[in-house]
């Protein structure tokens, strides 16, 4: 089906590419801007890199969409996919850990056993290729590298090495796909390929360019995770034991950086006892405790390179381990000084690990720096990059306020097909009812539509309260929560979505595609703006205060903009798709801003109360 926004974006790609220029566009759902971005970029014959948000969304770009255009285009391109070490199986490790790994349970050692008679057939040692391996299986850091235990030229299986030959692979290729993480983490550490690779490309694309900013303030900044100094005990004790039995205490080195390590983890914690997801604490707050754990565990890892040091002759394992530790020491007494000017600091906290981060507020001057660099293209392609014409809130933090923009709106009939209801008379978001009034809303509405709900959430915190309530409004209905099970488990057994509910945070609010009628209500809980206490966030608003600038309007209200669009955009994925949205947020009709929220979504019809929310929702129900 022709669609006029489609051809706009892709010419004006077209230009962009012609005249080596940066573009921000943005382009609604439905307009089908994968292909309005790869068209173009393999027509103009440009060697190009490509970077999209997640390795999913890497690997449909790589197995599925450039392929099926290049066969159409009849143009016969060398492609190639480029992923990060993590993603790709390292045969000497492999066979490290047949020999002598100690695994957790019986499915780490199935799994093991399956990566193994996998290993003997793959080309790619992409591990991806293995169907229903978990990305959080204890067994895939046992079978893969890292920049710091990678052997390099001196690893027996060298020549055979699927990391080396991905970076060949992407060196020879005339399109070159890859992700965020990637690219920013490769940028600071040169580890990948995509610093060697990004000067000899024409054109880079960033598809899915909102995740841009926070993936790369993410990485470009210093870490110091514990995780990284029990890995490297491990590491020295194996080796050790190995290769240098009885010429060092390997046995009491282990276990001094081990301990080190984990109290550096209990200091970082503080008072938090459980932990669910990755919490982040303010770094004043645990600066006190971190005090007198960091330099124990710089003693205990200059002690371990030290004895390292002594036996480096012995194999080509201890040199680099020597260089880990003396890395982990003086991360230590960096993470032990002040922050650099312009930096803001905090602290990751998990159930097995902390990560102390410093970090730069922002992309601006990795962007401009990279962009000074190399005369090519540079386009910025997502469904949501603002709320105004110039996008601001992403050219600002990108260091794009010089380039040209774009804004292509969706070519679905919102008007037609989509209603957004506001409830009027509903407790307050910081109300201890909300939770439950959320809940129990949605219960009455799936239960007029017979399921086919999402309910979205904020924070971790509500989901339970959210769930048990919708329970009890909806007996009959299937309520299936994040956390019970994997993302994808719980999508599959959503399905067609007729009698189920699912109420989820985060990780539902984008990337979720459900067309058709398997999804036709979205309950938002409340407006998504930044926590005022995360550090980042903090940060950000001193900057934005000294530099004279309003913070709730040109951040916080800016980010509830983009983040609510990204929720809306979960319930109308085609031409034909109908649904309501729900915005559970009184605030939208009583303070000034709601507007201006509003304004930013696609232009549904607003319905004024509850009957009209159920009569709509009877209307789509007696469609199937």
């Amino acid at each position: 089906m022709p669609r006029p926004q489609q051809d706009r974006l892709a010419l004006r790609i077209a230009e962009a590419l012609d005249a080596r220029e940066a573009l921000v566009a943005e382009a609604g759902t439905g307009v089908g801007k994968t292909f309005a971005y790869l068209v173009p970029l393999l027509l103009s014959g440009r060697r190009a890199l490509v970077s999209t948000a997640t390795k999913s969304l890497q690997d449909q770009l790589f197995l599925r969409d450039l392929p099926r255009l290049c066969e159409v285009l009849a143009m016969p391109l060398r492609l190639a996919l480029l992923k990060g070490r993590a993603s790709y199986l390292c045969r000497w490790r492999l066979q490290q850990a047949l020999h002598g790994a100690q695994l957790p349970d019986r499915f780490a050692v199935r799994a093991l056993q399956r990566v193994a008679v996998w290993a003997q057939g793959t080309t790619t040692g992409d591990l991806a290729e293995i169907e229903g391996l978990d990305e959080r299986s204890p067994v895939i850091p046992l079978v893969t590298s890292t920049r710091d235990n990678c052997l390099g030229t001196e690893c027996p299986e060298h020549r055979a090495c699927h990391v080396m030959q991905a970076r060949r692979e992407a060196m020879a290729a005339d399109i070159v796909v890859v992700n965020h993480h990637l690219f920013f983490a490769d940028l600071a550490l040169r580890d990948s390929g995509v610093a060697e690779l990004l000067p000899t490309v024409d054109a880079a694309v960033f598809d899915e360019a909102h995740q841009l900013v926070e993936a790369g303030v993410q990485f470009l900044g210093t870490q110091l995770a514990t995780g990284v100094a029990l890995e490297l005990a491990r590491d020295a004790l194996a080796a050790g034991l190995q290769h240098a039995r009885g010429l060092q205490p390997w046995a009491e080195l282990q276990a001094a950086l081990e301990r080190a390590a984990r109290e550096l983890r209990l200091a970082a914690a503080g008072p938090l006892r459980e932990v669910r997801g990755v919490v982040k604490r303010r770094w004043e707050d645990c600066e006190p405790a971190l005090a007198g754990a960091l330099p124990a565990l710089a003693d205990a890892a200059l002690e371990l390179a030290d004895a390292l040091a002594g036996v480096a002759e012995t194999a080509p394992d201890f040199p680099r381990l020597e260089q880990r530790a003396r890395t982990v020491a003086a991360l230590a007494g960096v993470f032990g000084t002040e922050a650099e000017a312009g930096h803001v600091r905090w602290v990751d906290v998990t159930t097995h690990q902390a990560r102390l981060v410093e970090s730069p507020l922002d992309i601006r001057e990795m962007m401009q720096g990279q962009r000074a660099s190399a005369p090519k293209a540079w386009i910025f392609t997502s469904a949501t990059l603002g709320d105004d014409d110039t996008l601001s809130w992403f050219t600002r933090r990108a260091g794009l306020e010089d380039a040209a923009t774009l804004r292509v709106g969706s070519p679905f009939d919102y008007a037609a097909h989509a209603r957004v209801w506001v409830p009027s008379r509903f407790p307050l978001p910081n109300a201890q009812a909300h939770p439950a009034a959320v809940g129990a809303l949605a219960g009455r509405l799936a239960r007029a539509l017979g399921g086919r709900t999402f309910v979205l959430t904020t924070t971790l915190r509500v989901l339970p309260q959210v769930a048990d309530a919708l329970a009890d409004a909806a007996p009959g209905l299937t309520v299936l929560v994040q956390g019970s099970e994997p993302r994808r488990a719980l999508l599959q057994r959503y399905g067609d979505g007729r009698g189920c509910a699912l109420v989820g945070s985060a990780s539902f609010w984008e990337g979720i595609d459900m067309p058709g009628d398997a999804l036709q209500c979205v309950l938002i809980d409340k407006l998504p703006f930044p926590p005022p206490g995360d550090p980042l966030v903090e940060a950000r608003v001193k900057q934005l205060r000294d530099e004279g600038r309003n913070p709730f309007d040109d951040y916080f209200v800016a980010e509830a903009a983009v983040s609510l669009k990204q929720g809306a955009g979960r319930l109308i994925r085609t031409e034909t798709d109908r649904g309501l949205l729900v915005l559970c947020d009184p605030r939208l009709a009583q303070m000034r801003y709601g507007r201006r929220l509003l304004a930013a979504l696609p232009p549904m019809g607003l319905l004024k109360d509850e009957a009209e929310a159920l009569a709509w929702l009877e209307e789509l129900a007696s469609a199937h």
